[in-house]
Parts: structure tokens; C-alpha cells; sequence
């Protein structure tokens, strides 16, 4: 028994070393429910996140945990094998270190890839999963950015742009430049950022612009992608049958997407809908890409509306 209870101290040991050498930090009382941030990318941080909406959440009677993964953000200097089992031994040194049993986990674009398949090997340690913007088919999300700036560029007649779609659509759509270019012109057509921004979402952002950290809300570790399309050919991943995992196992499964995201088509929120049920999903007009900053007044009322003490 004696060597057991050795055994067992000497792994949270490890694993809280672990979570130490990631960024993280927390907000709000532990005693409130815990709520996981898992960030976009690959390549990207918690940062805008955190810089924006973390506290806010807190101050709603949340334990708001947030990181960065290993390689991205300001746990970029770390190295990393770039492999979702990497990612989960992470997060189970986060949930050591945090003294956590069981959280919500908050999962922005790829982090929901991320939250969905952690929450599916441990749903014993996942209350809740929320996807914020976050695909569900990634292969489908590529067809819709490039079918959408498709109709931009013909309603522009713009030819130049129209023979670049040409090219990415006979590339194989497994490769780096694939996934690179297709972003690209979300990110050239506006993708990201609703047409019309709330003076909230203004005000929101300007703030945010003092901060040191801002820096980290653009930045992008380009060998993060690099290296999860090779160990992980994560641009192929559909969540889809992950997800009638989690339900079947009682984890429950909420989304939050912004209307003016042009990475997914109301087609694809009426799919997820099917999935997880409609009242479920919250799609946010004059939103886009970051819901909890372009509507975070709106953001934080569905979770605390989800999540409220009962």
C-alpha cells in the first residue's frame, strides 16, 4: 500500500511539472465551476482570450483556467511533438495543478477539435464541452471558404483571384499550401471580423491594444500547423461521430458561433444543430470569428445562462 501511495504522489509530481512548464494562469474563485480555455490555431494563444474576456467570465461565478499549448504562444519556446496525446497529458497536468476533477472546456476553432477529443477519452473529467467557432468537418470548412470567396471574386470579376482558387482546388487538400492558401483568402475576403462592429467589440478591441501581451492575439507559430498536418493530418479530422460519442457518454455539448464567421456556412450550423440539438446552439448576429469579443456581452450571458448555480 505504502509503495502505491509513493507511486501515485510521484506522478501528480510529474504532472504538475508538466503543466509548469506551460503558460497558464487562472481567474476567479476555485471554488466556482471550472471552466478550461483551449485556444485556435494550430500556431496561435489564449491571449485574446485571456486579454479580453477571461475576468469577465471569472467575475460571472466561473474558475477560468487558461494556457497555452506547447509550441504556440507563450509557451512557444517549449518543445513540442505536435501530437493530440501530447496535448492531453498537458491537460491532464492542468487539471493536477489546478486541483480540478471536472471542467467545462471552453474550445475557440481547433481548440475544439482539442476539447472534443480529450472530453472523448476522459468525459469522467469533462462536464460540458463548448464550441466556440469551431469546425466540425474541417474539409467542409475549406469548401466553404473557398466556395464564398468564389462569389466575391466573380461578383468583382476578379480574375486574378479566380485562377488562384482554380490552382488551390486541384491541389490535394491534405497538403500544407492547401490549408495555407484557402486561410489566406479568409483572412483577404475578411473572414475573421463581422462586417459591422459593435461599438462594444470596438471598445473591447482598443483596450486590448494597450495590453503587453497583445502582440500574442496576431502572432502564429507557423510549425505548429506544419507539424500537426504531418503527425496528425489534422485538416482531414471530422468531430462528427466524437460528438454522438460525447452525448452517448452524458457530456454535454453546446456551441456558440458567430454569424458573420465565414468559415462556416449556416449549412454547417444547422448540421450541428441535428447533432447536439438546436437549443444548444447559440449563432450570434454581428459576430464572426471572435464571438466573445465581437458580442461578449451576449457570449458571457449563454454561458452563465448555461452554466448558472443551480
Amino acid at each position: 500500500m505504502k509503495k502505491i501511495v509513493i507511486l501515485f504522489n510521484l506522478f501528480v509530481c510529474i504532472a504538475t511539472a508538466k503543466a509548469q512548464d506551460l503558460y497558464s494562469k487562472a481567474y476567479g474563485d476555485a471554488k466556482n465551476p471550472a471552466m478550461i480555455f483551449l485556444h485556435g490555431g494550430p500556431g496561435y494563444s489564449s491571449a485574446g482570450f485571456e486579454i479580453t474576456t477571461a475576468q469577465k467570465l471569472a467575475d460571472q461565478g466561473f474558475y477560468v483556467v487558461v494556457y497555452d499549448r506547447r509550441g504556440e504562444g507563450k509557451s512557444g519556446e517549449l518543445k513540442s511533438k505536435y501530437v493530440f496525446s501530447e496535448i492531453f497529458e498537458d491537460l491532464n497536468a492542468l487539471y493536477n495543478k489546478y486541483q480540478l476533477t471536472s471542467a467545462t472546456l471552453l474550445g475557440h476553432s481547433f481548440g475544439g477539435v482539442v476539447a472534443t477529443l480529450f472530453a472523448e477519452k476522459n468525459p469522467q473529467k469533462v462536464s460540458s464541452v463548448v464550441l466556440i467557432d469551431a469546425p466540425v468537418d474541417i474539409q467542409q470548412t475549406f469548401k466553404t471558404i473557398l466556395n464564398s470567396s468564389r462569389k466575391i471574386y466573380q461578383a468583382n470579376n476578379d480574375k486574378t483571384n479566380l485562377a488562384w482558387l482554380d490552382k488551390i482546388e486541384k491541389m490535394d487538400p491534405l497538403f500544407e499550401e492547401y490549408a495555407t492558401y484557402t486561410f489566406a483568402h479568409a483572412m483577404l475576403n475578411g473572414f475573421y471580423t463581422p462586417k459591422h462592429m459593435s461599438n462594444e467589440a470596438k471598445k473591447i478591441y482598443a483596450e486590448a491594444a494597450k495590453n503587453p501581451d497583445f502582440r500574442y492575439m496576431t502572432e502564429m507559430n507557423p510549425e505548429a500547423p506544419r507539424g500537426y498536418l504531418k503527425s496528425q493530418k489534422y485538416t482531414s479530422i471530422d468531430i462528427t461521430k466524437n460528438l454522438h460519442t460525447l452525448l452517448a457518454n452524458q457530456v454535454k455539448v453546446y456551441g456558440i458561433y458567430g454569424q458573420e464567421d465565414g468559415l462556416f456556412s449556416p449549412e454547417q450550423v444547422k448540421t450541428l444543430e441535428a447533432i447536439i440539438g438546436a437549443k444548444n446552439v447559440y449563432y450570434v448576429p454581428e459576430a464572426s470569428h471572435n464571438v466573445f469579443i465581437d458580442q461578449q456581452t451576449l457570449f458571457l450571458n449563454f454561458l452563465k445562462n448555461q452554466f448558472k448555480k443551480k
